[in-house]
């Protein structure tokens, strides 16, 4: 099967949607499939590469003006690489592959990485559209997409060719720590106002490890905390498990999250999860049976799970021992997998 991806760009920078098309394209590559992938260029370029796949470097943006110059740069991918299979992972590749399509005969997938944008709706354009997780399928559903085009395929990231093996990072324990871009959504304000409220003889440290536009914003709420002497801003870290190794609790508090990566790979490391209980969060977490679900925005309700995990060893222990009990099914190649079959159904209909 020849397979040609696209995304904005290709750059190591915790962006989730790049995460799963790279991984997906190099363990597609991996199976024997001519894989091809076109976006603006980065650092995974060299990742691709050494995993067989073609990248083709072409610039994209939400402008009209640039759209005619897009059209005829993705057309020439397309002569180039010949796939049967674009799968497209953002909105201004789903519809220029839609335009190209006339007079050729491959099929289109699109994939809904975060349904809360507005332009998710754009999607329907594919042949097939896939869905991060049943949240996000059912939120489809809504915005009017046909539920027979929609396909859920959940994340999965053990086993990614991007991770290197890492040591544990040294912290000051008990630590918690989160991984997450510094945006509102991700709710970083609600986890150091949550932190903040735990008593002040309470031994705790709290590393955010992170980096986006809100950072500032979040920095400045720190400081004014009465815990800001334990609360540190680790940047983007290109390999986020050597803090994972490290967590006594890993805490993901957002708003609005499709099917976090980083749920996956906290479990994968065995970390004791509280998490919001928000999108595709809970069915990550397998309903709460692998990690501590808290009401998203409840400040309090996650301070009060922050004290309990911190005031006892053994529940801490018990909640590790589930995160990483029945992972399986969160390996990249299941993923890849469940990819495939849905391409080689959409190409037999």
């Amino acid at each position: 099967m020849r397979i040609l991806h696209i995304t904005n760009h290709v750059l190591e920078v915790g962006n989730g949607i790049v995460n799963v098309a790279v991984d997906l394209a190099c363990s597609q590559s991996a199976l024997g499939h001519d894989v091809f992938y076109a976006s603006g260029g980065g650092e995974y370029e060299r990742l691709l590469d050494c995993h067989g796949v073609k990248h083709h470097s072409m610039s994209f943006s939400k402008s009209l003006i640039g759209f005619p110059k897009m059209l005829v740069n993705l057309e020439w991918v397309i002569q180039q690489t010949r796939p049967d299979i674009i799968h497209a992972h953002m909105m201004t590749g789903a519809l220029l592959a839609k335009l190209l399509r006339i007079r050729r005969r491959y099929r289109l997938i699109t994939h809904v990485h975060n349904e809360f944008q507005k332009s998710a709706r754009i999607m329907s354009v594919g042949d097939a559209v896939i869905a991060v997780s049943d949240a996000v399928c059912r939120s489809m559903i809504g915005r009017g997409i046909p539920a027979r085009k929609l396909h859920v395929v959940r994340n999965g990231t053990i086993n990614s060719p991007r991770m290197q093996g890492v040591e544990a990072k040294p912290l000051v324990h008990p630590a918690i720590v989160t991984v997450a871009g510094m945006y509102e959504r991700k709710g970083i304000r609600d986890l150091i106002a949550a932190f903040a409220n735990l008593p002040a003889d309470l031994p705790s440290y709290l590393y955010i490890v992170g980096e986006g536009p809100d950072r500032a914003v979040f920095e400045e709420m720190a400081r004014n905390s009465s815990r800001k002497d334990h609360i540190f801003f680790e940047g983007f870290q290109p390999q986020p498990h050597s803090y994972l190794k490290s967590a006594d609790i890993f805490v993901l508090a957002s708003r609005k999250d499709p099917f976090p990566l980083v749920v996956l790979e906290a479990r994968e490391n065995a970390c004791a999860i509280i998490a919001s209980d928000v999108d595709g969060i809970p069915e990550a977490l397998e309903g709460g049976k692998a990690g501590q679900l808290f009401t998203a925005g409840d400040v309090t309700d996650l301070s009060n799970h922050l004290y309990r995990f911190l005031c006892d060893q053994n529940l801490r222990e018990q909640f590790a021992k589930r995160a990483c009990t029945g992972i399986e099914w969160l390996t990249v190649q299941r993923m890849t997998q469940e990819t495939l079959t849905l391409y080689q159904r959409v190409l037999q209909s």
